[in-house]
């Protein structure tokens, strides 16, 4: 829930007491993590001697954790997305500052309530889908008005300093984009090209006439084309490589068949059980009984139609339901609505988040009946719902909540809606205070069942805990390096995998998951060392550190397999070139053993050549007029050596306006600019102590 919405929502000390709670858990954390952690580390970084604090960041987090929960995106997730956003913030503010750019009130006032407003999500119709500007304004006047500085200063936080940060961006995104041109000259000389052709006739000796076998590439030449390239091949993060090995620790066959002997044991008393919650409520279960009924079409469970087949008062199962053994017992049915649309007004007695007391229940019950009274009366649902709801998902909407599916809602107000007809209208109480709900559509009625789950999990016995993860106690113990390491895997019949590019920063290694404790050893142990054990959901790994690549200048290591095939193919480049002899095409054509071909309307745009491939330096050979009808010196391209000769080169006549080019152009070329903060990045100094913190 966003901080405008528990504003409107639920007044001033309910945002005091969230973020004091907040506060104080941010603490706590930061203490029980003191292990590695320093807790006097306020900097989580710099950016040019920018400070990134961290009570700040957290608070963003927060924030961004909230909004993207929807999506499924975690906490950990955020964090390196935050940073990055934060960093690029640093970058452009001090280019910003030079350049004297800001927004001005006129301007802030079209940005807070334009079509890009960060109100959007709070004031907008959920049925029109309509921006209601008013709305927006009038809330941010009245939170000006109360003078409540810590209101004032969370909306300035969170929604007013960010958008003026952004269109100031935009601003300097804007000029540095239409700030390039493209000259006149150039204009002209790229239209020609895209509209030159030339015809060549070639040979092509293939580099794979030359057995890889037979060329040897040493570490010192890749050294050497490291050196050469080094603008190329440059590793801005550094990051280390493991290998691991795995000890099962999930449930055995034996385990899984004590857990259903378990279940069967209990099968009679759960069908006898006059009372089902009681009976749970003793013998616990892993899916909680939800009190109310659900249609056949929503209900999303295995086996479901066996379940719905035994009746009221029977059972089905056990049956595997993931990692649980489940017996379903059918409690009742009812003719219920498949969905229903209901509107409502909502007198709260205890803030959701927090627990915090919002009114008494007595207080809440009077003025929930005397809202009830006055709509009864004649009074206008709608204004009541403005005046008095507590409730912000439906504030905006008049109160309404439109055709929602069984067991969305809260039990009671589930119940309410799908057991009562169109036009009912009532005072509801449930954990959240007391609902005047009133219904106002229904789908057609079919059959809803209530359903109770005894379910019981497979979970791996002592036994087989200790006996995995005593296996990799031992392993790690006798493992002392490399060498043994690998042996002791093949002894005991175990595979060894790479997690390769782990960074300072990650929460998860590739084939073992999210640990955030095992990257933390990665870095702070050196190359060949072991772990312990660890474990991670079912298994006991052990790893060693196999490498690092340190930032800068890729290792000759990391480097081989990008490399190693490019220098081997300039080798066989100087071999073939010594063999190809002649003072024109036919007669090197007999000493290379190698056809003469012909390849026409070659574009000067398009590096793809028909029977070729991609080689740039052909087509650049074939657009040399000193070439023409003679043969060129040999050419290392990309899968081979050629000697070109051109046949003829021209222009075709043009199938593009020079206009549309013109544009398309400019286009093209201004794009490149989206990416300048690359290249600020590149020139700043940034302090990153993320690890330290996380």
């Amino acid at each position: 829930m966003s901080i405008i919405q528990n504003i409107r929502e639920k007044g001033t000390w309910i945002i005091f007491t969230i973020i004091v709670i907040a506060l104080v858990a941010f603490i706590l954390q930061d203490g029980a993590n003191s292990g590695r952690r320093s807790n006097d580390i306020t900097t989580l970084g710099q950016v040019n001697g920018e400070v990134i604090n961290k009570v700040d960041f957290e608070e963003k987090l927060d924030i961004q954790v909230q909004n993207y929960a929807s999506q499924g995106i975690k906490r950990e997730q955020m964090i390196g997305y935050l940073w990055n956003q934060e960093v690029d913030r640093l970058l452009v503010k001090s280019e910003e500052g030079k350049l004297g750019l800001t927004v001005g009130a006129k301007e802030l006032s079209d940005v807070l309530f334009g079509n890009e407003s960060p109100f959007k999500q709070e004031f907008t119709d959920k049925v029109t889908g309509e921006f209601k500007v008013n709305d927006a304004k009038q809330a941010l006047a009245q939170i000006k008005k109360s003078k409540n500085q810590d209101q004032i200063n969370q909306i300035e936080k969170f929604y007013i300093a960010p958008s003026i940060q952004n269109r100031i961006r935009n601003k300097f995104q804007a000029l540095i984009v239409k700030g390039v041109q493209v000259p006149k000259w150039m204009l002209e000389k790229q239209f020609n090209e895209s509209n030159s052709i030339a015809s060549i006739t070639y040979i092509n000796v293939p580099y794979n006439t030359i057995s890889d076998s037979v060329i040897k590439v040493s570490a010192e030449e890749i050294a050497t084309y490291l050196k050469d390239n080094a603008p190329a091949y440059q590793v801005e993060e550094g990051s280390r490589n493991i290998s691991f090995v795995g000890f099962n620790a999930s449930a055995s066959g034996a385990d899984s068949a004590a857990a259903l002997a378990n279940i069967i044991s209990l099968k009679d008393s759960f069908l006898k059980a006059s009372d089902a919650v009681s009976f749970l409520n003793k013998i616990g279960t892993e899916i909680p009984f939800y009190n109310s009924y659900i249609s056949a079409k929503s209900i999303q469970i295995p086996q479901k139609d066996s379940i719905l087949r035994v009746g009221v008062g029977n059972i089905y199962g056990p049956y595997v339901d993931a990692r649980n053994y489940t017996i379903a017992k059918i409690i009742g049915t009812k003719q219920w609505p498949d969905s229903a649309s209901v509107k409502h007004i909502l007198i709260a007695t205890a803030n959701p988040q927090t627990g915090a007391l919002i009114r008494e229940d007595s207080v809440a019950k009077k003025l929930a009946d005397s809202i009830n009274y006055a709509i009864a009366s004649g009074a206008s649902f709608e204004s009541l719902v403005a005046k008095y709801s507590d409730d912000g998902g439906s504030k905006t909407n008049g109160g309404k909540y439109e055709m929602f599916p069984q067991a969305q809602m809260t039990p009671a107000f589930n119940d309410f809606s799908f057991d009562n007809t169109v036009g009912t209208r009532a005072v509801v109480k449930t954990d959240f205070g007391y609902h005047v709900i009133e219904i106002l559509k229904q789908t057609q009625r079919n059959t809803a069942y209530k359903i109770a789950y005894l379910s019981k999990s497979i979970l791996p016995s002592n036994e087989t805990i200790n006996t995995a993860s005593t296996a990799a106690a031992q392993f790690a113990s006798a493992s002392k390096d490399l060498k043994s390491f690998n042996a002791n895997a093949v002894k005991q019949g175990l595979q060894v995998l790479p997690a390769v590019g782990i960074k300072e920063n990650d929460f998860e290694i590739q084939g073992i998951g999210e640990s955030r404790t095992f990257v933390r050893w990665v870095f702070e142990k050196d190359v060949n060392d072991i772990s312990e054990p660890f474990e991670i959901a079912d298994n006991y790994y052990v790893a060693i550190i196999t490498s690092e690549e340190k930032a800068g200048l890729l290792s000759v290591e990391s480097a081989r397999p990008q490399v190693e095939g490019i220098i081997r193919d300039q080798k066989k480049a100087e071999k073939i070139k010594t063999s190809l002899k002649g003072a024109n095409l036919e007669a090197i054509s007999i000493s290379a053993k190698a056809p003469v071909q012909f390849a026409d309307s070659l574009n000067f745009n398009y590096t793809m050549i028909n029977g070729i491939g991609n080689e740039p330096k052909v087509l650049g050979a074939a657009f040399n007029k000193a070439l023409v009808n003679k043969p060129s010196a040999p050419i290392a391209g990309n899968t081979g050596v050629f000697v070109v000769s051109v046949n003829s080169i021209g222009t075709k006549a043009p199938t593009r306006d020079p206009t549309y080019f013109a544009a398309d152009l400019l286009q093209r070329t201004r794009s490149n600019m989206f990416r300048s903060n690359i290249a600020l990045k590149k020139i700043a100094t940034i302090q990153d102590n993320r690890s330290k913190l996380y």
